[in-house]
């Protein structure tokens, strides 16, 4: 099964807004109130907005790893693309 891609919507967001939006959710199906297929649609969106924070913190972390220390002790970076 091919993975769906990202929503407009939930690709637009921050890390934090999404992180904030799951954590929503997640109380929302904990609670166990509401209609099944609420809870369907709900958990659905939830796994797009696992995907796109991770998604996130896999950029951030790429870029934090590109950081290098130049011979004076100064900090500087690499373009992504080099080895």
């Amino acid at each position: 099964m091919a993975e769906a891609k990202i929503p407009a919507d939930i690709a637009a967001l921050s890390f934090e807004d999404a992180l904030a939006e799951l954590e929503k959710i997640v109380k929302q199906l904990e609670q166990g109130q509401g209609k099944l297929d609420d809870a369907i649609k709900s958990y659905e969106r939830g796994a797009l907005l696992k995907r796109h924070c991770e998604s996130k913190l896999r950029e951030a972390q790429a870029k934090v790893e590109k950081i290098v220390l130049a011979a004076d002790g100064s900090a500087g970076t690499k373009p992504l693309d080099a080895g």
